[in-house]
Parts: C-alpha cells; sequence; structure tokens
C-alpha cells in the first residue's frame, strides 16, 4: 500500500452500507489493508467494566473499512480521486490527485 491513504485524509466511502458518506480517516491497517473513519461504520459493541469504560454496558464505536471502499477527497480540487506518485524530488516521493495534478502533501 504504502502511499495511499493516510491518517488524517478526508474520504468518500463508495460501497456498501455507508456508502455517500465522508469522514476523516483516523486510523490505518496496511497488514488488513482496513481504515477507521470518523463517525462512518458505527456499531454498538457490548463491554464489561474496565479501567476505560467504568460502567460498562453498550457502547457506540466506528468498526474498519477495506481500503478498496473508499476513494481519497482532494483537499485542494474538492472532488474524489485516485492517488498517483510523483517522481523522487530529493529523495522523497509525494502523492498527487489525479484530478487536478496538485501535490497533496
Amino acid at each position: 500500500m504504502g502511499l495511499g491513504i493516510r491518517k488524517e485524509d478526508n474520504v468518500y466511502v463508495i460501497t456498501g452500507k455507508e456508502a455517500g458518506k465522508r469522514g476523516r480517516v483516523l486510523a490505518v491497517n496496511n497488514d488488513k489493508k482496513n481504515i477507521l473513519i470518523e463517525k462512518v461504520n458505527i456499531i454498538k459493541k457490548h463491554m464489561k467494566p474496565n479501567k476505560k469504560y467504568a460502567q460498562g454496558g453498550i457502547i457506540e464505536k466506528e468498526a474498519p473499512i477495506h481500503i478498496s471502499n473508499v476513494l481519497l477527497v482532494c483537499p485542494k480540487c474538492d472532488k474524489l480521486t485516485k492517488v498517483g506518485v510523483t517522481g523522487i524530488e530529493g529523495g522523497k516521493k509525494h502523492r498527487i490527485c489525479k484530478k487536478c495534478k496538485e501535490v497533496i502533501d
């Protein structure tokens, strides 16, 4: 995967029950190719009381979505796009928007 979608990127869900929603990426798991998106794919989970959840009970949290089910939203042109990679400049690769050809970061 490498350079595709990173933490703090804005993405758009294109398939599944959450299709059409936008959100900010909270975490990326490159081994399983999953991402967590803020306020998307919310599930209810039964938790025993512990240090983090003293009361326990039913909590709502984000569940992972496969990375192939989302597209990056370009911060410059605000369009859905695939991520391209430019040539190496100073030993570093840069992500680009394939629609407007601007460097994303």
